[in-house]
């Protein structure tokens, strides 16, 4: 009997303090680990780039300014407009003075909708080049139109010599 009341008490004490015959307390209940979520994966700014020849200007240069030629890249990002250009080959007397987007196909004269900033004498060409960044706002309606048909849209440059414009080439998509 006293075998039984022993194997009782055993039993009893070890319920009480935890044993494997307890249910687990709310302390030792394990959490669930936390699950990862996936970063978002940034869309990249849809960017365009234009070849600036002045063969591509209406009329076509051909004096001494025919040997501009360039390259520059258009991001757009909201109603944020970012030029980044680099013009070569003029002569040392060239001064690029503006320069913007126009609307127009190729050989088509368009009017400027979207503007470089550029004014006379902001930018000095060295050994007949230059390389610069400009970054303006631009009309979100223009911007839609833009993206949704670059070919009728081109980026020109003016020089002093030539006021309708130097260098001239059609937005197309960047790759």
């Amino acid at each position: 009997m006293r075998l039984l009341a022993g194997i009782a008490s055993f039993t009893l004490v070890l319920a009480a303090c935890g044993g494997t015959a307890a249910a687990p307390s709310p302390s030792r209940t394990p959490s669930p680990s936390p699950t990862a979520s996936p970063s978002p994966t940034p869309t990249p700014a849809p960017t365009f780039k234009a070849e600036l020849k002045s063969s591509n200007e209406n009329p076509p240069i051909t004096d001494a300014e025919a040997s501009c030629a360039g390259n520059a890249t258009v991001t757009f990002s909201g109603t944020s407009v970012k030029f980044d250009v680099v013009i070569s080959g003029c002569p040392a007397t060239t001064a690029i003075n503006i320069g913007h987007i126009h609307e127009g196909a190729v050989g088509v004269n368009g009017p400027v909708r979207i503007d470089t900033g550029l004014k006379a004498g902001d930018l000095t060409l060295t050994a007949g080049g230059v390389t610069f960044t400009r970054t303006v706002t631009g009309d979100a309606a223009i911007i839609s139109q833009v993206l949704a048909n670059p070919a009728g849209w081109y980026v020109n440059f003016h020089s002093t010599l030539h006021g309708g414009g130097v260098i001239r080439g059609q937005l197309t998509k960047a790759s």
